[in-house]
């Protein structure tokens, strides 16, 4: 998910918690498709519903301070 997306998403109505939900698995599900191949077997980190609320906070908390300047 791209800021984007999150910022639509938000401005729907989904709350901030939710969205990270959604960003948490989709972010999840692309690290295990790298995970697939042998050789990238260890690579990526799994992230948890608190990283990704904190990585959803950033992005609306950036979204609202550029909109008032």
């Amino acid at each position: 998910m791209n800021e984007s997306e999150i910022i639509s998403l938000w401005k729907q109505g989904i709350s901030k918690n939710k969205l990270a939900q959604i960003y948490k698995r989709n972010y999840n599900n692309e690290v295990k498709l790298i995970r697939m191949t042998v050789r990238n077997r260890f690579e990526g980190k799994f992230i948890s519903e608190y990283e990704a609320l904190s990585r959803i906070e950033k992005i609306i908390y950036k979204y609202l301070f550029t909109i008032k300047d």
